[in-house]
């Protein structure tokens, strides 16, 4: 927490730096990023993948965990609807300022023996900060991204993803080995501290979370590149997650927006609430509140708080705030706004921490790896794992959301991996272990099919030819400054619109 404060006013300067005056592909001052220490410029690129307001509107609602009836400027997956101007978020993080943050880190520092774990430290978190980009839009600048003043690229070609994936799987898996503990600690670095081991494990983990994506498209190579993740050593446990921490001089950015304006407008879906009521779910009672009897979101005030597990109601997909009157009804409630809301004291808190890569994840990772037999271990104790280690997470909350030892265990017991259901029940639990992680739920859910889930049955879809959304589109910014590459993108890949399956989003 301490760093946090520490560093913040010289990560804003290196954002400031970055910044690009509306243009895609114009790249960062030169002279502003000589007088920059790249290690700043790394934490820049770290602290601004905490996920946010785009993660609500787009994949946490495509995958059915959260909603919001109403319509304005944040329209989106909850009407199925092509709202550039939120689906632009992830490439606005991504590419317009990590990718140039970082590949301006892997330059100056390529060359210097000295500096070698911050080189391969930004090595990993540009080859993750890809495979988001890549996740969310398909085909993407690759080889030529943020080279406009390093090499004079002003509109970069689009690469395939399929060869984005495999530059990806070769980068991570040679950055992870390039981290050397005896040589000199990156100190100023917030995730970690300069923990190489713990960098190392990162690295792995994310590898093997690569490898998985190509579970349909290439299972030769998933398997090939699960065994490379295994034997160099994925996170061991919760002590090695990739978390980002907030105080109140940095606030999480989801807890800023349901603690800020959006505090009455985003509810718990139905679908999760459902899942996880009737499975006696403790985490429920650490995920939500319903403020009971509110019939405006000014009483959504502490003294009607519940969060009794039993009183929570989740809102149904499929209408507006007007239409939603007949579910009010039959849900018996006094208004919309006496559905359950994730609790913007607890896990929405403005100093709650962001998760982004987990070891709970990356056990349920390894167990459907091993039901796969592309590793070893039985695939029944690493599920079993990874809903533990995403139980114990809660702590991290605070005490107030700590789930104890005893509950966890009755969960684990009563829900056991069953025969025939391997695929289904790890997925289904990854779809919780990754709540509020938007983009990795949603990458997941497409990959793998699960959970099962009813599609959004809101009139008016953009969607024509699939029930989910599959990928985002384009910005019209980049579609205005690089429309050459674009269109070669969308003839080879398909049209610019919701419905287009990624490569690797095969059914």
């Amino acid at each position: 927490m301490k760093k946090i404060r520490i560093y913040l006013p010289i990560i804003a300067c290196c954002f400031l730096a970055s910044c690009d005056k509306g243009f895609d592909e114009m790249n960062v001052n030169p002279i502003a990023l000589t007088a920059v220490d790249p290690g700043y410029q790394l934490n820049t690129a770290i602290v601004n993948t905490a996920p946010g307001y785009g993660n609500l509107s787009y994949e946490t609602t495509i995958v059915k965990q959260m909603i919001t009836p109403f319509s304005g400027q944040g329209s989106a997956a909850n009407f199925n609807q092509d709202n550039r101007g939120v689906a632009s978020g992830n490439w606005n993080t991504y590419y317009q300022t990590n990718i140039k943050e970082l590949t301006d880190v892997v330059a100056k520092t390529k060359d210097l023996p000295a500096r070698s774990n911050l080189y391969n430290m930004a090595r990993i978190w540009k080859a993750y900060s890809f495979m988001l980009l890549t996740d969310t839009y398909g085909d993407i600048p690759y080889t030529q991204a943020g080279k406009n003043y390093l090499e004079g690229i002003a509109t970069p070609v689009y690469d395939t993803q399929e060869s984005i994936y495999t530059a990806i799987l070769s980068e991570l898996d040679a950055a992870s080995a390039g981290l050397d503990a005896s040589k000199a600690k990156v100190a100023s670095d917030v995730l970690y501290d300069g923990d190489v081991t713990k960098w190392k494990r990162l690295g792995y983990s994310l590898l093997l979370r690569a490898a998985m994506r190509l579970s349909k498209v290439n299972p030769t190579k998933a398997a090939e590149y699960v065994a490379k993740a295994v034997a160099g050593g994925v996170m061991q446990a919760n002590a090695d997650n990739a978390i980002i921490r907030h105080n109140a001089n940095f606030t999480n950015p989801v807890g800023s927006q349901l603690n800020g304006g959006q505090s009455a407008f985003f509810y718990l879906a139905e679908d999760f609430v459902t899942f996880l009521s009737k499975n006696n779910d403790p985490r429920l009672a650490s995920i939500a509140v319903r403020y009971v009897g509110a019939t405006s979101g000014a009483q959504q005030v502490e003294s009607r708080a519940n969060r009794t597990p039993g009183v929570q109601i989740g809102a149904p997909l499929g209408y507006d705030n007007t239409t939603i009157s007949a579910a009010v009804t039959a849900n018996k409630l006094a208004s919309l706004w006496d559905y359950s809301q994730l609790d913007r004291t607890r896990m929405a808190g403005l100093a709650a921490p962001s998760f982004l890569v987990t070891y709970a994840q990356t056990q349920l990772l390894l167990a459907e790896a091993a039901f796969r037999k592309w590793t070893t271990g039985d695939p029944a104790v690493l599920y079993a794992n990874g809903i533990r280690a995403h139980m114990q997470q809660f702590a991290n909350y605070g005490a107030s959301t700590a789930i104890a030892d005893a509950a966890i265990t009755t969960y684990v017991q009563a829900n056991p991996l069953a025969v025939g259901k391997e695929l289904e029940q790890i997925n289904t639990q990854y779809w919780v272990a990754s709540f509020l992680i938007g983009p990795e739920t949603w990458a997941n859910f497409r990959r793998s099919g699960y959970p099962i889930l009813t599609p959004n049955p809101y009139p008016g879809s953009d969607l024509k030819t699939e029930p989910f959304i599959r990928r985002l589109t384009y910005t019209d910014a980049e579609l205005n400054v690089n429309k050459t590459n674009v269109e070669q993108a969308i003839s080879r890949q398909g049209p610019n619109l919701l419905d287009t399956r990624i490569w690797w989003d095969k059914k």
